[in-house]
């Protein structure tokens, strides 16, 4: 396993530098198996940094029924979780008054697409066609008469149950290979469907979405179970973005846009540059402190932080993280706290060959001594960043999701990378000199134990 780990470490980074810089295209995590949807790996920058699309929606009155505090606070909640299904990271989701909304969203490239589904009341039914209107799989051999896909139905009626009775929806495939999202129903709709079925094999049911239908197949067998799946000539949007209305539920009044227009960046792209210049300059400062006060150790350090911001930016990459104003602050931090975990390790090391330990000795009980610490000082703040991020708004949430994942890394990078690049130097003859260490001549000793007497450390505790 020790031997394994310098070329697992060459690798890892090889493989974070080469997605930094290299714009591949990777799959999308979650689309359903047999389908090849992908992305383009790229920096994703927050509504501060680049600007983006904002769009102000009015909640229309319904009858008697005015929109209320309580419905425009559901509305908020509805329309950001499907923005957030959609990828867009960190969208700003606000009420405004007693009956608008307003979206905010960041380097959003397809407008429209983001606005027709914002817009999306969610109203879904499950229609059983009539034989005598619309024919059967087995007489008319085609699909159900005069229904057209994205099309009201040519006849209104009634439904057997509404979208209220789905419990999950999922991006899937059918029969065919083709995209579809399947779903299961939960009671009284389940037994609905089931009774339904059961009596009417080869009739048609259109599935219909806010008054256009979204499918209208036929049952070929009874559906007991709760579990069936649509299926249409769907686009990897289309398919995504009807999972997310079945998911997150109908709105409880209709939204029509008043206006959209683009934003501009809020700090602009000087301020970025100002926030990163003075990032470098902390780093840097970071490093020389590093070099000078712990020396060897100190330059494997700085080489592992630099693995690590590696090893961080292809993650932001990878999955992806929209990058802002805090959340760079969050970077940062992170990279501070890298420091500390390898602060500790090598004043651990710095005291056990004062002890008197061969250097080889020394460096494994600094790891091994240190490591409590780490582990503690690293779960107390993935505790707190995790309060952070459950609990916080988009942009508090997007400072606590960068702050776990540089954690994460840190602890890697800490413990495996500068662990295994000081056990490779230590073995070269010109690394090993107390200069290099911090430490006394007399306090050093490279590997020799035999013949020298006990360790001072050890002399106290023998009679």
């Amino acid at each position: 396993m020790r031997r394994a780990a310098p070329l697992f470490v060459v690798v890892f980074g090889l493989l974070a530098v080469f997605l930094d810089i290299v714009a591949v295209r990777v799959p999308i995590i979650g689309a359903p198996p047999g389908t090849v949807d992908t992305r383009r790996l790229e920096w994703k920058l927050g509504l501060d940094l680049q600007g983006g699309f904002r769009v102000e929606y009015q909640a229309k009155q319904v009858g008697d029924r005015v929109p209320d505090g309580d419905a425009m606070s559901t509305i908020r909640d509805i329309i950001e979780r499907r923005v957030n299904a959609t990828g867009v990271s960190e969208p700003l989701v606000y009420t405004v008054g007693s009956d608008r909304v307003v979206v905010e969203l960041p380097g959003v490239q397809d407008a429209e697409a983001i606005e027709k589904l914002v817009g999306t009341t969610g109203r879904l039914d499950f229609v059983p066609l009539p034989a005598d209107v619309y024919g059967t799989a087995s007489a008319a051999g085609g699909g159900a008469t005069g229904v057209i896909e994205g099309q009201p139905l040519p006849v209104p009626e009634p439904a057997l149950f509404s979208g209220d009775q789905i419990e999950t929806a999922n991006p899937a495939v059918d029969s065919t290979s083709q995209r579809a999202v399947s779903f299961t129903l939960r009671e009284p709709g389940k037994s609905q469907f089931a009774k339904w079925s059961s009596e009417n094999i080869n009739h048609f049911f259109a599935i219909v979405l806010d008054g256009n239908v979204v499918s209208a197949p036929f049952i070929k067998e009874p559906i007991t179970t709760g579990q069936g799946q649509i299926s249409g000539s769907f686009t990897a949007v289309d398919m995504n973005n009807l999972v997310t209305v079945l998911r997150y539920g109908s709105l409880p009044f209709p939204i029509e846009p008043i206006t959209n227009d683009q934003i501009p960046a809020t700090l602009g792209r000087e301020f970025l540059h100002q926030t990163l210049v003075a990032a470098a300059i902390g780093i840097t400062l970071v490093f020389l402190f590093m070099l000078i006060y712990y020396r060897l150790p100190g330059a494997v350090a700085s080489f592992a932080l630099i693995y690590y911001a590696a090893v961080v930016l292809a993650v932001f990459r990878l999955i992806p993280v929209t990058l802002t104003l805090a959340g760079i602050a969050g970077f940062v931090l992170s990279v501070g706290m890298a420091v500390d975990a390898n602060i500790l390790i090598f004043e651990r090391t710095k005291e056990e060959l004062r002890l008197g330990k061969p250097l080889a000795a020394a460096i494994e009980a600094g790891f091994n001594r240190a490591w409590n610490s780490i582990l503690d000082s690293n779960v107390s703040s993935l505790i707190t960043a995790g309060i952070l991020y459950w609990f916080g708004s988009s942009t508090i949430r997007g400072f606590a999701f960068v702050l776990i994942i540089g954690v994460l890394t840190s602890m890697f990078t800490a413990i495996t990378v500068t662990r295994t690049v000081l056990r490779l130097v230590v073995q070269q003859d010109w690394a090993r000199k107390a200069a290099l260490f911090g430490v006394r001549e007399e306090e050093f000793v490279v590997g020799r134990t035999v013949g020298r007497g006990p360790l001072r450390g050890e002399a106290r505790g023998r009679v």
